[in-house]
């Protein structure tokens, strides 16, 4: 016959009836919320990766385009506003070639052209004169009469 006290001591130690100590049980219950906690952890950062790329595309990528096309629009009416004065000197031009005087005016500066009693005298200015004259004779003399033409027009 079993004595009360061994009795006593297996129904205080549930963990001797399954033949594992209180220990190792303490062991499998951490590792299997280990592996839980790094589990949980992975899909919470793979989570907010996703998320934050989501917020990403959906606010930033917009918002950066919104902003550049402001950007744009200054240049682009800028760009306008030279090419329509460019478009109304044009005109200007167009309208002033319609009139008699414009045609005749057109045809003496392109072409040449000499009406009845105008005598035609073709004037070409002054070449420009180097200024990069060798030391010594004769181009001190001229180096002189240079220096007086420019300092008096």
């Amino acid at each position: 016959m079993r004595s009360r006290r061994t009795r006593i001591r297996r129904a205080t130690r549930p963990a001797a009836d399954r033949r594992s100590s209180a220990i190792s049980t303490r062991k499998k219950i951490q590792g299997a919320a280990s592996s839980a906690s790094r589990t949980t952890i992975l899909i919470g950062a793979v989570s907010l990766i996703v998320v934050g790329t989501a917020i990403f595309s959906v606010v930033v990528l917009p918002l950066q385009s919104y902003f550049g096309q402001g950007d744009d629009i200054a240049r682009l009416e800028t760009e306008l506003a030279r090419m329509s004065a460019i478009n109304g000197d044009l005109q200007a031009e167009v309208n002033r070639l319609r009139t008699n005087a414009g045609i005749e005016e057109a045809a003496r500066d392109q072409l040449g052209y000499v009406s009845d009693g105008d005598v035609r005298e073709t004037i070409l200015p002054f070449p420009d004169l180097p200024s990069d004259l060798p030391n010594g004779w004769p181009y001190g003399t001229i180096d002189a009469v240079m220096s007086f033409r420019t300092s008096n027009p």
